[in-house]
C-alpha cells in the first residue's frame, strides 16, 4: 500500500492536491473533498468545460500543467488520477519526496462511501446516463442522494455531492416511496443515511494500481449495463474486462442485488464465474424487466416485471439503448425500497446529461447536437434513435476518434458500419491517429470524407449543411468547443 493510503481521523483539516484534477471523475472527488470542508487545489494538463466550471464555482485553485513547485509547500496528500504516469513532472516529485499519496477511487471508497449505501452503474455503454437517472428517481422520492458521475446530470447542474441524511421526524418521502436504505447496525437511529450512487468504471485505478475503479467502491446493489471490448490502452482482450467484472460481482453482498442485461452473452458468462447475489435481469422482450415500445423511437414504453404490467413511461430520450438504460434505473430504485409505480411519472421531468445528445443550438431550422461517442455500438444506437424521431430528414456527423481506443485502431473496422443512419460523416483525422481514416469514410460509399482540422471540419459542415439537418458533433474530449462554435458560425453566416 502507498504511502497515505488511510487517512486520519482528523482528516477533514487537511489540504488535498489532486493530480489530473479536470478529468469528470476526479473533478467529481474534487467536489466532494470540497463539501467535506477539506481545502482543495489541483493540477492538470487539459482544462475546458463543463468541469473547470464547475471547479472554479467551487472555488477550487486549478494548476495548469504538472511542475514540481505545484507540490510546494507539500500538501497533505495527493490524491493521484489514473491519467498520470510515471515520467510527470509532478508524480517524479511527489516519489521522490515521499509524499502521502492514495488513487482517487481509494480516497473515495474510504471517506465517502465506506458510510454510504452504495449503489453502483457499470458498464461499457449507459453508466452516465442511467447513473444520472438513477439519482433522479432517488431524489424524486424526496431522498437527497449523493452520487459521483462522469458528466453533468441536467436536473443537478453539478456532476457529485455528498447527499444529506433525513433527521428523524423529517417529513417522509412522497407517498409510494419507501423508506429506503435503513440505518446501518451500531449507527445513529435517529437518522437515514442517504443511498449514494456511483459511476463504476472498470478502467484502471492508478499507475499504482491497475484493479479496475469500481473494486473499491463497495456497492450493496450493483448495475451490469453491458460489456463490450473496450479501453485497449489497457486489457488485452475482452477476457481480461470480464475477469474484472468478476470482481466486482464478488464483492456484492448476499443481501445486495444484482441487476443485469438479459440479453448480453459476455455478463452472461461473468455471473457463470461465480456469483453469490440475486440477480434481476433486464431487456426489451426477455428478463424480469421488459419494456414494450409504444414509440419506436423509444420515448415511450410500457414497464412489466415478471409479468406484471407497472405502467407506462413517457420521457425525452431517444432510441432502445436509452430503453435500456431506464429499466436498468428503475429496477436498481426498486431493489432499494422503492416503488416502481410511484417513480414512473419522474422519468419525464428527466433532463439527460451534459454531452449525451445535448441540444446545444438550432439555426434556420438545423439542429445542433454534442454528444459523448468513444465506442461504434454507442455511435450506431444513439444514430438510430435520432433516426426512428427524424424519419428522412438528414443526419450529419462529426466525428472525433479520441479515445485511446479509437485513436489506436481497435474499432476502426467497426466505424463504418456504426454509421449506417447517417446522411454525411465528417472525420477528424489528426496526426496522431495510428491508422488511416480515409479507409473508413471509403467504406461509406461516398457519404464521408476525412478532414485535418476543426476549423475545417466546422467551414465543411457549413458548406453542406441545409435547414432541416441534424447535426451530431460525437467525441469523448473537448473537440475544441466544436459544436458551439459550429452554431455560432451558422448565426454568422
Amino acid at each position: 500500500m502507498p504511502p497515505g493510503a488511510t487517512l486520519s481521523r482528523n482528516g477533514l483539516s487537511m489540504r488535498l492536491h489532486i493530480l489530473g484534477i479536470c478529468g469528470t471523475f476526479m473533478g467529481g472527488v474534487a467536489a466532494l473533498a470540497r463539501e467535506l470542508g477539506l481545502s482543495v487545489e489541483g493540477s492538470d494538463a487539459n482544462v475546458y468545460p463543463p468541469m473547470s466550471d464547475q471547479l472554479q464555482a467551487l472555488g477550487i485553485e486549478l494548476m495548469h500543467g504538472y511542475a514540481a513547485e505545484h507540490l510546494q509547500p507539500a500538501p497533505d496528500l495527493v490524491v493521484v488520477g489514473n491519467a498520470m504516469t510515471r515520467g510527470n513532472p509532478a508524480v517524479e516529485y511527489m516519489l521522490d519526496q515521499r509524499l502521502r499519496y492514495i488513487s482517487g477511487p481509494q480516497w473515495l471508497g474510504d471517506t465517502v462511501l465506506a458510510q454510504r449505501e452504495v449503489l453502483a452503474v457499470a458498464g461499457t455503454h449507459g453508466k452516465t446516463t442511467t447513473a444520472s437517472l438513477l439519482a433522479h428517481l432517488l431524489e424524486s422520492m424526496g431522498l437527497a442522494p449523493g452520487f459521483l458521475i462522469g458528466g453533468v446530470p441536467g436536473n443537478f447542474g453539478v456532476s457529485a455531492r455528498l447527499g444529506g441524511v433525513r433527521p428523524h421526524g423529517a417529513q417522509s418521502p412522497p407517498s409510494g416511496a419507501a423508506r429506503l436504505l435503513p440505518p446501518r447496525a451500531g449507527g445513529d437511529a435517529r437518522v437515514l443515511a442517504a443511498p449514494f450512487v456511483i459511476e463504476a468504471d472498470e478502467y484502471d485505478t492508478a499507475f499504482f494500481d491497475k484493479r479496475s475503479k469500481f473494486v473499491h467502491y463497495h456497492p450493496r446493489i450493483a448495475i451490469l449495463n453491458n460489456l463490450e471490448y473496450d479501453h485497449a490502452d489497457i486489457f488485452p482482450d475482452v477476457a481480461a474486462i470480464q475477469r474484472q467484472f468478476h470482481h466486482l460481482v464478488r464483492i456484492v453482498p448476499g443481501n445486495g442485488r444484482l441487476i443485469v442485461n438479459a440479453d448480453d452473452r459476455r455478463l452472461a458468462e461473468v455471473l457463470a464465474m461465480g456469483c453469490w447475489t440475486p440477480v434481476e435481469t433486464f431487456g426489451i422482450g426477455g428478463g424480469d424487466w421488459q419494456a414494450s415500445l409504444i414509440e419506436a423511437d423509444g420515448s415511450a414504453f410500457v414497464v412489466h416485471r415478471r409479468g406484471e404490467r407497472i405502467g407506462e413511461v413517457r420521457w425525452p430520450l431517444l432510441g432502445r439503448h436509452s430503453v435500456m438504460n431506464a429499466l436498468a434505473a428503475l429496477a436498481a430504485a426498486t431493489a432499494a425500497g422503492a416503488d416502481p409505480r410511484a417513480l414512473l411519472g419522474a422519468f419525464a421531468t428527466f433532463e439527460g446529461v451534459k454531452r449525451r445528445m445535448e441540444l446545444v443550438g438550432e439555426v434556420n431550422g438545423v439542429r445542433v447536437y454534442d454528444d459523448f461517442a468513444h465506442h461504434p455500438t454507442a455511435i450506431a444506437t444513439t444514430l438510430a434513435g435520432l433516426r426512428a424521431r427524424v424519419g428522412k430528414a438528414r443526419i450529419l456527423v462529426a466525428l472525433e476518434p479520441r479515445s485511446n481506443s479509437m485513436r489506436q485502431g481497435a474499432h476502426a473496422q467497426a466505424l463504418a458500419p456504426s454509421l449506417a443512419d447517417a446522411d454525411v460523416v465528417l472525420l477528424l483525422h489528426r496526426p496522431e491517429l495510428a491508422w488511416d481514416a480515409g479507409r473508413v469514410t471509403a467504406a461509406l460509399g461516398g457519404r464521408g470524407s476525412t478532414v485535418p482540422t476543426v476549423d475545417a471540419l466546422i467551414d465543411a459542415l457549413r458548406g453542406q449543411v441545409q435547414p432541416g439537418d441534424q447535426v451530431i458533433f460525437m467525441s469523448n474530449g473537448g473537440f475544441e468547443a466544436a459544436p458551439r462554435r459550429f452554431v455560432e458560425s451558422l448565426r454568422r453566416h
